[in-house]
């Protein structure tokens, strides 16, 4: 059984809030699961000591049996202290997507064709 933990969202609509749980992998976000260990309210200022509460004994207990963190959790815990900080690497996250690229190219052309003399046609 591959189990996770995650968040499991409540609260009503434009109200978030998160049920920090063990669940198995297969079952949905805010179905079945295993064991609640902590709340997380993006609500409250960052800065506040409610916003996240974790049971960091059983998530120990869990990650010991195997369970896999997601992105989100693995970073609560490493701002708890609770897990090593991991290096991450997105080479692609400062370039341009496609459509930014190709409004560079058009610019650039018509910033050429401008200074282009006007005597001589544009290539």
């Amino acid at each position: 059984m591959a189990m996770k933990i995650r968040l499991a969202r409540g609260g009503s609509k434009k109200r978030p809030f998160y049920r920090i749980v063990a669940a198995d992998s297969r079952m949905p976000r805010d179905g079945r699961f295993i064991e609640k260990l902590g709340t997380y309210n993006p609500l409250l200022p960052k800065d506040s000591e409610d916003r996240v509460k974790m049971d960091i004994e059983r998530i120990q207990y869990w990650l010991g049996q195997g369970a896999q963190p997601t992105d989100r959790i693995a970073r609560m815990l490493e701002a708890a202290g609770a897990k090593e900080k991991t290096e991450r690497n997105n080479p692609k996250k400062g370039t341009p997507g496609d459509k930014a690229k190709a409004r560079a190219e058009e610019k650039a052309e018509k910033a050429a064709a401008a200074s282009a003399p006007a005597g001589e046609p544009a290539e």
